[in-house]
């Protein structure tokens, strides 16, 4: 079963093409939500993501809005070092919609907030380090999605 991964207003070109390579090789779907820290055809975006893009199965929102309007139906989980629930304690479910803020401040209050319940951590097992990059926290979580899923059938 595929998965969601949703970046958003994402800020690192790299980042983002790191992570649309993660989607295709992982069979999921990248949702992009803007504002953008960058331009969808930014060269480092490409280079990042190498020739693969075109491959992939990307779908931009224009806002936070528009997203929850068109997945009303999701399974909602959010990642953020504020989360009190570990990664792997995720329900993954057919329709999981893994959400990861944007690089400088991650979630929004708000989202934090209001979905508190579905607020999820990576573990850090260090105080020197406040928070992972976002492409390899994407990878973390992804793949255990995935393993879940295996081991489920």
């Amino acid at each position: 079963m595929p998965l969601n991964i949703v970046l958003f207003e994402p800020e690192i070109p790299n980042n983002t093409g790191n992570i649309g390579r993660l989607a295709l090789a992982s069979g999921s779907t990248l949702h992009l939500v803007k504002p953008f820290g960058f331009e969808i055809d930014d060269n480092r975006l490409k280079r990042a993501g190498l020739d693969y893009w075109q491959h992939l199965n990307v779908i931009v929102y224009d806002n936070i809005n528009h997203f929850f309007n068109e997945n009303k139906d999701g399974d909602f989980a959010f990642l953020s070092s504020h989360g009190k629930q570990p990664y792997w304690d995720i329900p993954f479910k057919k329709n999981t919609f893994l959400i990861f803020g944007k690089e400088s401040i991650g979630l929004s209050t708000h989202i934090k907030e209001t979905y508190s319940s579905r607020l999820y951590n990576i573990p850090i097992y260090n105080e020197n380090v406040r928070s992972l990059n976002l492409a390899n926290a994407v990878g973390i979580v992804v793949y255990e999605g995935l393993k879940q899923q295996m081991t489920s059938i």
